[in-house]
């Protein structure tokens, strides 16, 4: 009787923030990426944590070579305790954001193709409604951009993602299919293009990062966010060439999209790009376009955000601005 009513009093002084350590800790499985999401030091987490487990009188966590482990009164705990900080959240409310008056600093992951063509169109539209909030465009490239969303580094993260895991909520952009671009002048530029020119012509492609950096079947996977790795569908262009007994010659690889213009100058190599980035390449450099002589799916770009921003009034309007200039994007594409 004593003990059960010691616990008592120990969970009665319990701190609201020592259950958000729990939850973050419970969720990243690793103190240093909780502090992060949290903006607290490692050991402040440390010494958080170590006053949860004298209150509740077990050790939540197991230090192992995965992580950190739950112990079963954590696995216990955790949905109902994560449902009730949502509930205090949800009570207390959302501070209210004005986006004409705001200073607040919004991080964008995103390569570079789909920064010329998406984030500067947003760029453009909230240098006007917003003209006080700076947004910072990160490499989605060459970085965990799983752990860098986890960790609270990335607001937003717009890509081509195959896998996108339950913590992470997603939007759709829309659908960019594909076509060749080349140099003004080519020769084939006169006329449709066949399946034996992407045979008979040097290839630019883009690439993202390769095999060598865990790439699979064109996609880069990190914490369960699949990323793409190629800017084009290398698979639909050799099955189609392959048809015809053809096979592709990837002359220069580069990891640049914004290089291409200037790489097609003065060459007959061939490019497959996003409709919507021809299109940009079009109105700025000597470069024609042509359809491709085979169909691909397209590719669906999406936003994605880790879900503690789902209800973020600053951060809804951020996904706001993003999906109205997809919208655009999509418009000009019809």
């Amino acid at each position: 009787m004593q003990h059960a009513h010691q616990a008592a009093m120990n969970v009665e002084r319990i701190d609201l923030n020592l259950l958000r350590v729990f939850d973050a800790v419970f969720e990243e499985r690793n103190l240093l990426r909780a502090g992060h999401r949290l903006h607290l030091s490692q050991s402040a987490v440390s010494h958080a944590l170590a006053r949860l487990r004298e209150a509740l009188d077990d050790e939540l966590f197991v230090r192992t070579s995965r992580g950190m482990e739950p112990t079963a009164r954590a696995l216990a705990m955790a949905p109902g305790l994560r449902q009730s900080l949502q509930r205090i959240h949800q009570t207390l409310g959302a501070p209210r954001f004005d986006a004409a008056h705001s200073a607040r600093r919004f991080v964008v992951a995103a390569n570079d193709h789909l920064t010329a063509v998406l984030v500067a169109r947003m760029s453009r539209a909230i240098a006007v409604s917003a003209p006080h909030i700076d947004v910072v465009v990160r490499p989605s490239t060459r970085i965990d951009l799983a752990e860098q969303i986890d960790v609270g580094r990335i607001d937003l993260a717009i890509g081509i993602f195959s896998e996108v895991p339950q913590r992470f909520g997603a939007m759709a952009l829309g659908q960019h299919d594909e076509v060749i671009v080349m140099r003004r002048g080519h020769p084939i530029g006169r006329r449709r293009a066949r399946l034996a020119d992407l045979a008979a012509y040097p290839l630019l492609t883009v690439s993202l990062g390769g095999q060598e950096e865990g790439a699979i079947s064109g996609f880069i996977v990190e914490r369960g966010l699949a990323r793409q790795s190629e800017m084009f569908d290398r698979h639909a262009l050799e099955q189609a060439l392959a048809r015809e007994s053809l096979l592709p010659r990837y002359r220069v690889t580069v990891a640049h999209a914004l290089a291409i213009p200037m790489l097609l100058r003065e060459t007959d190599m061939l490019s497959i790009v996003p409709r919507p980035l021809a299109g940009e390449f079009v109105q700025g450099a000597p470069v024609a376009c042509a359809e491709l002589p085979y169909t691909t799916p397209g590719m669906a770009v999406r936003a994605v955000w880790h879900q503690r921003n789902e209800d973020d009034a600053g951060h809804q309007w951020l996904r706001a601005e993003v999906a109205q200039a997809a919208a655009a994007v999509a418009a000009l594409q019809r």
